[in-house]
């Protein structure tokens, strides 16, 4: 009977160490994106901080160890594209400031100490005097814990959540708790506009001072498309025909309809043309076209040509003529857009009432 109440008593013991965290959830937060202006290989998401409080009946060494994946010797993990650090302070133990131990392994000496710390993979953290271990009954200490991600890994076309957890343990008394490290990103916005709410109106014209039996080119017209995004991101801009069928011209892709007369003939075409030599974007000094027909997965190579956006393409910019590596990542475009336009002969529309040229188009963004 002795033997099972000392039994029991130990156990009790055991049981009565406690592990405690503050923050057992770290939320870094929604990052739209992450606009450092140097270069940097990755980005700071920010800092949290928690504190740690191990507590037992009796004294006894509160090394503490931390399990997770390691990413390099000084950061662990945040998911494939990320990594964080962790820096520990402010240690009391027993209510009196005390250094902390950098532990290779339980129950070996520190191989750096100091009051601030950076803990490492693979290694414990323990309260320390002239190099050795101390015991105590409690221990408490601040934990930061500052995380980076790659800036391309950031760029997400959906939303995304990036979570990871670790493990913080006591090597002897066995207690344990488990940190959750979360951040958000929004993908990069970009956000076009066009001169004139995007219209291009020919007033009133008359059949009488129209082309009978050719077509009749009318005036260039100009648009000018504006393109500002939160951060530098590729994208190309894609041209949908909103009155698809009607153009007259055949099956040519880069002609867009101006829609039916009441006698359902096709009215004319529009070509939408871009000239590379008209558009600014950032600092670079000259830009180029590439046009894609596989939606980004392959790209023409880049010329300073001008040629009319066609609706079985996408068309972005790049800094450099001749590659094939599709468009640079820009956050501001401006340029002029022209607009050449083309109407039926007189002779194959149904004049008895008001023929309303009536085309319309939609300037997308994608990000290939």
């Amino acid at each position: 009977m002795g033997l099972l109440i000392g039994a029991a008593g130990t156990a009790q013991a055991f049981e009565e160490c406690q592990l405690n965290v503050s923050e057992p959830l770290l939320d870094f937060g929604l990052m739209s994106h992450l606009a450092q202006s140097d270069s940097a290989p990755q980005r700071l998401l920010g800092e949290r901080r928690l504190s740690v409080t191990v507590s037992c009946p009796q004294a006894e060494d509160l090394s503490l160890f931390y399990r997770a994946q390691a990413a390099s010797p000084q950061r662990w993990q945040f998911t494939e594209h990320g990594s964080y650090a962790i820096e520990v302070s402010n240690a009391l133990l027993d209510g009196r400031a005390v250094e902390l131990g950098v532990l290779p392994a339980v129950g070996q000496a520190p191989v750096a100490t100091g009051s601030v710390l950076q803990w490492r993979p693979d290694h414990g953290i323990a309260p320390v005097e002239r190099g050795t271990v101390l015991t105590g009954k409690t221990l408490a200490l601040q934990m930061s814990l500052r995380a980076w991600a790659d800036p391309a890994a950031t760029q997400v076309r959906d939303a995304t959540t990036w979570e990871v957890s670790g493990m913080l343990y006591g090597a002897h008394h066995g207690r344990y708790r488990e940190l959750t490290l979360r951040a958000h990103f929004a993908p990069i916005a970009c956000l076009p506009s066009l001169s004139d709410q995007g219209v291009v109106d020919y007033g009133t014209l008359y059949a009488k001072d129209l082309n009978a039996s050719t077509e009749t080119p009318l005036p260039t017209r100009t648009l000018h498309l504006s393109v500002t995004c939160d951060a530098p991101i590729r994208f190309a801009l894609r041209m949908k025909d909103n009155r698809d069928g009607s153009a007259t011209g055949g099956t040519d892709e880069t002609a867009y309809g101006l829609d039916l007369d009441a006698s359902r003939n096709k009215i004319g075409r529009f070509y939408l043309t871009i000239d590379p030599a008209e558009f600014s974007a950032d600092a670079f000094p000259t830009l180029y076209r590439t046009d894609s027909t596989s939606n980004g997965v392959a790209w023409s190579s880049s010329t300073a040509r001008q040629i009319p956006m066609a609706a079985n393409s996408i068309m972005g910019f790049t800094d450099k003529t001749g590659v094939t590596t599709g468009p640079v990542a820009l956050q501001t475009l401006t340029g002029t857009m022209r607009i050449k336009t083309y109407l039926a002969p007189m002779q194959s529309l149904d004049l008895r009432d008001v023929v309303h040229i009536n085309g319309s188009g939609t300037l997308e963004i994608v990000y290939p």
